[in-house]
């Protein structure tokens, strides 16, 4: 009976050798994840919105500071909604060990981000007086960014030419270009305005596909701000909102 055992035990053995040698997969790009460092490019696809808290007193008319005229009637609401936009970059990477590396993705982003108000009325309202009896007005942030992430990226055991990986970091962005200037603008004709430069949070997932001269790694990614983004001054547009929020979601192709 022990020699059977042994015997099944050599079978079963040569077998899986055999097998395993049948399934022997190419890896490639192997120096791609070897090396310490190594960098490459990305492109992206955005989606964002912006998180609102209104005032205690959001719904009130707006009457211009200066000569006590009404320039809007009650609000009915505040709402922001999804845009989209592209991003182009590089990313560098560094190896800490198998499956861990750390990451920076400096990207240049453009995108609008939208604020929809509605309003009780458009009769008796000079900033809906062209919409054509709409009571909903919509403003429109128009941004260049150069977004900076800082990631750590977790990485799985690579199965073939395959691996799964998620990651978490920080992000400073910053907007790209002079504002326009619109301090001598009467309030009706001032546009809402974001901070010149915050941080947020991220986290995704992903998944590393090796190519024989490539690596390439399609992700998905959240990011929401860490401080409010609102430029608060006396307008229309700013003074019913007390915080605002940037929440971005991304999706990601990175060659390397």
């Amino acid at each position: 009976m022990i020699k059977y055992r042994y015997l099944l035990a050599f079978v079963l053995l040569l077998t899986g050798k055999t097998l395993f040698a049948q399934g022997v997969v190419q890896l490639w790009a192997q120096g791609a994840d070897q090396r310490d460092w190594s960098a490459g490019f990305t492109f992206q696809y955005l989606n964002t919105s912006l998180k609102i808290d209104k005032k205690p007193d959001w719904r009130a008319p707006f009457y211009d500071p200066q000569t006590g005229d009404l320039l809007t009637d009650s609000l009915n609401g505040i709402r922001s909604p999804r845009s989209n936009g592209f991003g182009v970059g590089f990313i560098g990477r560094y190896r800490l060990n198998e499956h861990l590396e750390g990451r920076i993705t400096p990207t240049l982003v453009f995108i609008d981000r939208l604020i929809d108000y509605e309003y009780k009325s458009a009769s008796g309202n000079p900033l809906l007086g062209n919409l054509n009896g709409s009571t909903i007005l919509q403003q429109q942030i128009q941004t260049t960014m150069m977004d900076i992430p800082l990631s750590l990226k977790i990485k799985s055991d690579r199965m073939g030419n395959f691996r799964a990986y998620m990651l978490g970091g920080v992000k400073y962005s910053m907007l790209i270009g002079k504002p326009k200037d619109d301090s001598k603008s009467s309030p009706i004709d001032k546009l809402i305005k974001n901070s010149r430069g915050f941080a947020s949070y991220e986290a995704g997932l992903g998944f590393d596909f090796y190519f024989e001269f490539f690596k390439l790694s399609p992700e998905f990614k959240i990011s929401n701000s860490f401080k409010n983004v609102l430029v608060a001054d006396n307008t229309p547009y700013s003074r019913p909102i007390d915080r605002m929020f940037l929440n971005t979601f991304m999706f990601s192709l990175y060659f390397e």
